[in-house]
């Protein structure tokens, strides 16, 4: 299986995995760079679509997708999509090609946002997150409550640590401005931050990471530790407890 992050509008990735021969992608909210590389591939046929939340950056380009290849839809349950889809929940399965892709609700972003989980055949397991989960951060609760994202974040972050962490947005530098304020002293985090700096200076992605070093240097996964519900706590005393330490941690996010 090959993986591809596809560059849409500003700091979106459509992710595109393949097989030489059959061809998925999630979230595709353009179908220009999607079509652009079938293009250049004409030996690959895109026959599946995954979406993982409802916002036009991740299905503005379905509807012209499905035109043009016949793709199947698969998508979450409870939200509205632009096109028919096969509706998704908590521990389905969907079979593509001898991939199985499992099901996690993930909600907090939207309220009906869902991710993916594989293991491809001899490589490292993937994660197709949506905004659920950001390299560095997480994703704003439009939708949904911080005891629901804080619970969604919990269920991704038990994923095995080689997984390969496939954000939707290129925030990451970003990201870790933000979380260098509230974990200044975390070397592996500031390791990170200077990796992906150079990485970004070449216009590459940051992207995907390791589980493992999200676990390591996200203030959202880490929410619980000393060192970030310490300083949340300092900044806001209403602070008492994990989920009002992980509201006041977004919440700190939104206004930095």
């Amino acid at each position: 299986m090959k993986l591809i992050a596809l560059p849409a509008f500003s700091d979106n990735y459509i992710w595109l995995l393949h097989n030489d021969h059959q061809a998925l992608v999630v979230d595709p909210g353009d179908s220009a760079p999607v079509m652009a590389w079938l293009q250049q591939h004409p030996g690959v046929q895109l026959d599946t679509i995954l979406v993982t939340h409802h916002h036009a950056d991740h299905t503005g380009g379905i509807a012209d997708l499905v035109a043009q290849t016949q793709a199947a839809v698969w998508g979450p349950a409870t939200e509205v999509l632009p096109t028919a889809a096969t509706g998704l929940r908590q521990d389905d399965l969907v079979y593509w090609h001898g991939l199985t892709l499992n099901v996690h609700d993930v909600p907090g972003h939207t309220a009906g946002h869902i991710a993916f989980w594989a293991q491809p055949a001899g490589q490292a397991p993937l994660l197709f997150c949506g905004d659920t989960l950001f390299s560095g951060g997480c994703g704003r609760l439009f939708e949904g409550t911080p005891a629901q994202m804080l619970d969604s974040l919990d269920r991704l972050a038990a994923l095995p640590g080689d997984t390969r962490v496939c954000c939707a947005h290129e925030y990451t530098l970003s990201n870790l401005k933000f979380a260098l304020v509230v974990d200044p002293d975390n070397s592996d985090l500031r390791t990170y931050a200077q990796a992906c700096a150079l990485l970004r200076q070449q216009n590459q992605a940051t992207l995907p990471v390791p589980l493992s070093t999200e676990l390591a240097i996200n203030p959202f996964l880490r929410s619980r530790s000393s060192a970030v519900s310490t300083a949340v706590r300092q900044r806001d005393a209403r602070a008492l407890d994990v989920v009002t330490t992980f509201a006041a941690l977004r919440t700190w996010k939104n206004e930095f």
